[in-house]
């Protein structure tokens, strides 16, 4: 990366409000991706009358799958360019340690608290919390809360993958929920 990027200066793009974009029909940079989850978040009354809460299992909603634009996939597929998912925890719910394989993604607190847990720490992430991760980033989203809470999560390219890194999870876990 070029050392003189606004990016390597401040070390998170969230971080750099001037790089933020407003959600296009199309996004295809990060800092576009998170405009669009933020136009997403503020328009309340569209995603607000689809959450339900399930005590027995996670429950989550696909808002959007976008394909790739045409002429960018090989001959005979149909690549999903990005997909938009509404998440609910209940208390106590949690996603396990996994990956999203070859996708990046951007994760928004809609309403409540989760924690996510990296090597590098747990993090409490509060309503309207934004975070931005690559391929092979490892995490686990718990809602350790005594109330539930709703997120949002943008995959792109769509979500394909979810590798699970936890010794409890069995390999046919890989193809799980989205977090």
């Amino acid at each position: 990366m070029n050392s003189d990027s606004d990016l390597s200066i401040a070390g998170d793009i969230l971080e750099v409000q001037h790089l933020l974009q407003p959600a296009r029909p199309h996004p295809s940079t990060v800092s576009e991706f998170v405009g669009l989850a933020r136009s997403i978040a503020a328009d309340r009354d569209r995603w607000a009358p689809l959450v339900q809460y399930d005590t027995a299992t996670r429950w989550y909603h696909r808002l959007r799958a976008v394909p790739q634009t045409l002429g960018s996939d090989p001959a005979g597929e149909a690549p999903i360019g990005y997909e938009v998912w509404l998440l609910s925890w209940v208390p106590g719910q949690g996603s396990g340690r996994h990956d999203h394989g070859l996708s990046s993604g951007v994760l928004t607190v809609l309403e409540g608290e989760l924690t996510e847990h990296t090597a590098r720490g747990a993090q409490r992430l509060g309503s309207g919390a934004q975070r931005v991760f690559a391929p092979g980033y490892v995490h686990e989203v718990v809602n350790d809360s005594l109330e539930p809470a709703v997120s949002l999560h943008i995959y792109f390219p769509g979500l394909t993958d979810m590798p699970m890194h936890s010794a409890q999870c069995a390999p046919a876990a890989r193809n799980a929920v989205p977090a």
